[in-house]
């Protein structure tokens, strides 16, 4: 927990001053009020017990000269002003603690969302939305806590538990050397039971954060799916499935509160029977006189004076058990490492020059599965057109998705111009290719900002071009709000050729030499399919590209058309050369043309 408030140790210092003089002003306040009108009303000399510095000394023998009229002049001005400079200190103490509360959360956010950023594609096929939401929200949230109050309270009942520890021991031992060996007794017995207790709070807490992120799931997946639930008429069990979740959430928040309630009743007993512990021992010395009681009474003060900041620790304790569960969530993915990494010495790709080649590619997306990519081996020369056709599941998605290094090959190599992609930066390498697939996604922006994701900088006239160029520009202009509509969560407002047209556009407007269309035309009614196979024609031109089609009326101008059947490529060659061969292409081909 401490790394997180490490960056601004010079913060938490300021605030613990602050603490610290505002604590000193509250007593001096409190502690002058009544000796101050004792010698306003009674003229009662003020004596402080105990030695005090000679300036202080000093200070109090002329307050005690000045005239009682004149010292209640005095009186009415200072004692409002000790009153304002611990309230100043107390601000300062409430305010920079939430600083440095909310200043820590803000860069814990950041990390894990530079972090979700940074982990490759197969961390995400690993997770679900409502974990990772749930790390920034939830979690963030009770780490936050912990730090802006909990960490106040820690640091001022610590201080508070500790001098009076030091005292009652200080006493103790002057009064009877069995009195030192109770508190030793004391504290084992209040410490061992919070232990347990945290251990099962943090446990609790885990599984709450765990409820959460469940909870997060299952509204994201059903808000998303709102068409699907209300066209399978899953309302009611959508409903069931949410309050079954919500109610394993109710239940293990109640058993970590449950815990928490239970650390202060137990150190209030602990504390109650280790005094009459001591009472018992010194009974007798107190009776029989050889044991002064003002002195024993002192020591109870101070013992019992422990409870409370030991009550008050308890809580933050507690507090600071679900921070900690929070935290070691956060840390899993805070500690990930990206399968997909820069190397150290990584060059920038310039331009494309020659071909692409995949050379004896094998690939899996983890160790337990079979691999997906067996020996792949092609080569795609600059200019070139190359269709992946095939069943669906046969690797044809995947072996596109190794080229802009979104997974890593276990074996084998791709290479730009005789070069390892792995030798390039990904930023230079992705920013060579574009992308446009089947499952458009489009962000809850404007249609100028969604086409201009291809390019930040594009000016105006860029952008309209680009949406020419994709025939998006006349329904853009049809719109009432034109480049400036919102196109909804995921494009919802759009049709799905509409929101096709607008994904070719930013691939037009991002003018990258290389290009991987994974099904654009596919689910789209005829004119759509029309507009958006002029559209991608133009995109094509100049450009090396990847098409995975199950359409092969798609493909058939391609330079090069690549049959993957179960993980191998299985026939390269034009259409016309295929269809001689009289093997898979062809009988695929008859099957959707019934030849």
């Amino acid at each position: 927990m401490f790394r997180f408030v490490r960056p601004y140790l010079g913060l938490l210092a300021i605030a613990t001053l602050c603490m610290v003089v505002s604590t000193l002003f509250e007593g001096v306040s409190l502690g002058a009020i009544g000796p101050l009108t004792d010698r306003v009303f009674t003229r009662k000399e003020i004596v402080i017990p105990g030695q005090l510095p000679e300036f202080l000394n000093k200070a109090i023998i002329r307050l005690n000269t000045v005239e009682p009229a004149v010292f209640f002049k005095y009186m009415l001005i200072c004692l409002p002003l000790l009153f304002l400079l611990k309230g100043i200190f107390f601000f300062l103490q409430e305010y920079l603690m939430n600083k440095l509360g909310q200043a820590s959360v803000r860069e814990i956010r950041d990390n894990l969302y530079e972090k979700f950023q940074e982990l490759s594609m197969d961390f995400y096929s690993q997770q679900r939305t409502g974990d990772l939401m749930s790390h920034v929200t939830n979690d963030v949230a009770l780490i936050m806590n912990s730090i802006s109050f909990a960490l106040k309270d820690l640091i001022f009942e610590s201080m508070k538990t500790a001098f009076f520890a030091f005292m009652a021991l200080w006493l103790g031992f002057k009064i009877a050397w069995q009195l030192p060996l109770v508190i030793f007794i004391i504290f084992p017995a209040i410490m061992v039971p919070i232990a347990n207790i945290g251990k099962r709070i943090k446990k609790y807490s885990l599984e709450v954060q765990k409820k959460i992120a469940d909870l997060n799931s299952i509204m994201a997946e059903t808000i998303q799916g709102a068409y699907i639930v209300r066209a399978f008429c899953r309302e009611s069990y959508e409903i069931e499935r949410f309050k079954n979740i919500n109610y394993n959430y109710y239940k293990f928040n109640i058993k970590t509160a449950k815990r928490m309630a239970t650390l202060a009743p137990i150190i209030e007993c602990v504390g109650v029977l280790g005094s009459m512990m001591i009472l018992w021992l010194v009974a007798p010395q107190l009776l029989g006189g050889s044991l002064s009681f003002g002195s024993f009474a002192m020591f109870l003060i101070f013992l019992m004076s422990m409870i409370r900041p030991m009550k008050k620790l308890s809580d933050v304790y507690a507090i600071n058990q679900r921070a900690l569960a929070a935290s070691e969530r956060i840390y899993d993915v805070l500690e990930q490492e990206p399968t997909v990494k820069e190397r150290p010495k990584a060059v920038t790709l310039s331009g494309f020059n020659d071909s692409i080649y995949f050379k004896d590619v094998w690939f899996r997306y983890n160790d337990k599965d079979d691999y997906v990519l067996k020996g792949i081996n092609l080569k795609a020369e600059k200019g070139q057109t190359v269709a992946l056709v095939g069943h669906s599941g046969v690797g044809k998605t995947t072996l596109a998705g190794l080229l802009p290094r979104f997974y890593d090959p276990q074996q084998g190599q791709i290479l730009i111009d005789g070069i390892d992609i792995r030798e390039f930066t990904l930023v230079s390498l992705r920013s060579a290719i574009s992308i446009v697939s089947q499952d458009t996604f489009l962000f809850n922006a404007s249609i100028r900002d969604n086409i201009a994701y291809g390019k930040l900088d594009a000016s105006e006239s860029e952008i309209i071009e680009a949406a020419k160029q994709a025939h998006a520009y006349d329904f853009i202009m049809n719109m009432p709000e034109r480049f400036d509509a919102l196109v909804g969560d995921r494009g919802f407002r759009l049709s799905g050729g509409e929101k096709q047209r607008i994904a070719i556009a930013r691939a037009v407007l991002k003018n990258a030499p290389l290009l991987i269309l994974d099904e654009a035309t596919s689910n789209l009614d005829s004119l759509s399919e029309q507009l958006i196979k002029e559209a991608l024609e133009r995109l094509i031109q100049g450009r090396t590209t990847f098409v995975i089609a199950h359409r092969l009326s798609t493909v058939q101008k391609a330079d090069q058309i690549v049959v993957i059947d179960k993980g191998h490529i299985s026939e390269i060659g034009t259409h016309s050369q295929l269809l001689e061969k009289n093997a898979l292409y062809k009988n695929l081909h008859s099957l959707q043309f019934n030849v």
